[in-house]
């Protein structure tokens, strides 16, 4: 069976998921905290990110690899990638446009929201991953707080930077819809609309995800204005619709969050 190493909570590991379950792929999800991660995906035989997908080939350890390795184990007509070559191009090259500027600004702007609310970080954080790890994260998140800083170089203000990134990808969807189109690259669902939903998700908080995420009643008032206005956001509204026609369908349910 093929195995899934992540950090539950990653929208990274979330379009490896998501990718997986729509193609009805088997698969085991190996979950694990930030920082111990980094000798999981080692161990399966990636670097020090995650997701790694395992598979009787071998280990491929990027999100956007996994997603082309994924969409040759599709169906034809289910397939996320288009087979005009020219086309294909368009979406890698709006998949990774994605992948570069709106995964990390947004991974980025949560964390800073988030680690003001340590208790419910925690408990959303940490879901399926080993009990032991739980603990040890627990026991020690000073210095995990200060690990997800250095790796993801937070410092004073960033947030203000990343706010405005996400903005400009919002934007920048958006005008793509702008002509009336029904998904970011034309009138099929695709590559660059399960990209761009995914890695909206630390913004938008949706409802359906590979595990629970807090909803706004649950944040402190900035963060929960700052989901509020992601949702209202054209962009952000696609991406809601998106993952709920094409996610809800196939994802499992998430695990119980006390």
């Amino acid at each position: 069976m093929l195995r899934l190493v992540t950090i539950p909570i990653s929208h990274y590991c979330e379009k490896a998921r998501w990718a997986l379950e729509r193609a009805g792929l088997e698969y085991r999800e190996e979950r694990h905290v930030q920082g111990i991660h980094r000798l999981a995906a080692r161990r399966a035989g990636g670097d020090v990110t995650v997701p790694v997908l395992v598979t009787s080939a071998g280990a491929i350890g990027d999100s956007a690899e996994i997603l082309a390795w994924v969409d040759e184990h599709t169906a034809s007509e289910r397939r996320l990638f288009p087979s005009d070559r020219g086309e294909r191009l368009d979406v890698e090259a709006l998949c990774r446009r994605f992948d570069e500027r709106l995964g990390p600004s947004g991974r980025r702007l949560i964390y800073v929201h988030m680690f003001a609310q340590r208790e419910l970080m925690l408990r959303f954080n940490n879901q399926g991953v080993p009990a032991w790890e739980d603990r040890v994260m627990r026991a020690g998140l000073p210095l995990f707080m200060g690990l997800v800083r250095h790796v993801l170089e937070i410092r004073p203000g960033v947030e203000v930077q990343d706010e405005a990134q996400v903005w400009s990808e919002f934007d920048h969807a958006a005008g793509l819809l702008d002509d009336g189109r029904r998904y970011l690259c034309g009138e099929r669902f695709g590559a660059a609309d399960l990209t761009f939903a995914a890695l909206c998700a630390p913004v938008v908080l949706p409802a359906t995800y590979g595990v629970a995420l807090p909803q706004p009643e649950m944040l402190d008032e900035p963060t929960a204005a700052l989901v509020e206005r992601a949702r209202a956001h054209p962009a952000g509204a696609f991406a809601l619709r998106v993952i709920a026609e094409h996610r809800r369908a196939t994802a499992g349910p998430p695990l119980p969050v006390a």
